[in-house]
């Protein structure tokens, strides 16, 4: 039978969990390293959530001050020396909203909430296999499966959850396609890609609109199979990648209309992560083929004004030459520098790199297991 190529990973982590010894404790003690400062502007610095093994507890948070320069492993651990299983098992997400970080962990069947200043617990909301969440108008909003970790014809369809961001309390849920991944808010509509993954080559091929008001499904749009990463631009386009089949049908991008909700564009380039800064797209294609067994790999660029790839890659070929397994990705909206991660052998501390606008390396620095969701931290804000 064809399999999805990330549960695959997923089985493999999975075993490795098994094989550890479970009695050990997953509490990391924080580290500080001393890198290079930035400017503060409007931001202050990023949190780095780092996805952890399988079945393991050790998804951890990290933290880079751009004032001091000071780079902190395990703030979390260090916070919350009560929670003795860590920040839990995957995560999968995260996002900072007003005063508050959301961490969505999707093993451990909760969004984990936290003081942005301290990283200290405010509060656990259970999701059941939550995926990932995004934010507005006073709301938080986390996607999930809705199903066990497991492959299977019969996965019900996902959800997404409401969070009200003040009573830190579901208020709505809807109903969406089957295993739901990232979304965006654009203007009163929320767009959901579905991926269908627990059921290989049944894939979902949609993205779900949800009318924020109302908080009900309007429409499906058709896209492609295998549906992954979404992201909107200022413009209120949404893009939106297809991780194909990993055999005959290749990785796309595709850019949707929210004004019409009709595909606009196709970009035949893989698209693992992606971030959307100005006028442009950072996008790390990383796609794995089950007829090669081999991994086909950039790192490219759209304007998205134009609408066009333009030529050349966004890291110097010396960082791109030492990264094994690029995996998170995000783009300071001011100075423009590049932070990339690399999860390396998915079961050892990945690296985190950090490449100026003109190309040059600023630093790089040792991380936790499987770097991978930023949340940049900004100054204070009157949003609780």
């Amino acid at each position: 039978m064809k399999t999805n190529f990330k549960f695959l990973i997923l089985l493999v982590l999975v075993a490795i969990g098994f094989q550890s010894c479970q009695e050990d404790d997953p509490i990391i003690p924080e580290e500080v390293v001393v890198l290079p400062p930035e400017t503060a502007t409007t931001v202050e610095g990023f949190y780095l959530l780092n996805e952890g093994n399988m079945n393991m507890n050790k998804s951890s948070l990290d933290y880079y001050d751009y004032k001091s320069g000071s780079y902190r492993r395990n703030v979390y651990g260090q916070a919350n020396p009560e929670a003795t299983l860590g920040l839990g098992d995957v995560g999968n997400d995260i996002g900072i909203y007003g005063s508050k970080v959301y961490a969505v962990i999707n093993n451990s069947n909760k969004v984990e909430v936290m003081d942005a200043a301290t990283t200290k617990r405010l509060k656990v909301i259970d999701v059941k296999n939550c995926r990932y969440v995004t934010f507005a108008n006073g709301k938080a909003y986390a996607s999930a499966y809705d199903g066990e970790v497991q492959l299977g014809e019969n996965s019900p369809n996902g959800f997404v959850a409401e969070i009200d961001t003040t009573s830190l309390k579901i208020t709505r849920t809807v109903k969406v396609g089957r295993q739901p991944e990232e979304m965006a808010v654009v203007g009163d509509k929320l767009y959901i890609a579905n991926s269908g993954g627990y059921s290989p080559p049944n894939y979902e091929r949609t993205v779900s609109v949800i009318d924020l008001k109302t908080f009900t499904k309007i429409k499906d749009i058709d896209v492609a199979i295998n549906l992954h990463r979404l992201k909107a631009d200022a413009d209120g386009d949404i893009y939106v990648s297809s991780r194909g089949d990993y055999y005959d049908t290749p990785s796309k991008l595709f850019v949707i209309d929210t004004k019409t909700d009709k595909i606009k564009k196709t970009f035949d380039i893989a698209c693992s992560n992606i971030s959307i800064v100005g006028d442009k797209a950072y996008i790390i294609g990383s796609e794995f083929s089950y007829v090669t067994f081999k991994w086909k790999i950039n790192y490219s660029m759209i304007d998205v004004k134009k609408e066009i790839l333009l030529e050349g890659s966004f890291l110097p070929k010396t960082v791109s030459d030492e990264i094994k397994t690029p995996y998170g990705l995000a783009v300071d909206p001011f100075s423009l520098n590049v932070y990339i991660t690399d999860a390396g052998d998915y079961v050892s501390p990945g690296k985190l790199y950090c490449v100026d606008k003109d190309g040059v390396t600023k630093f790089k620095v040792i991380t936790g297991d499987i770097p991978a969701h930023f949340a940049f931290k900004y100054k204070k804000t009157t949003i609780k």
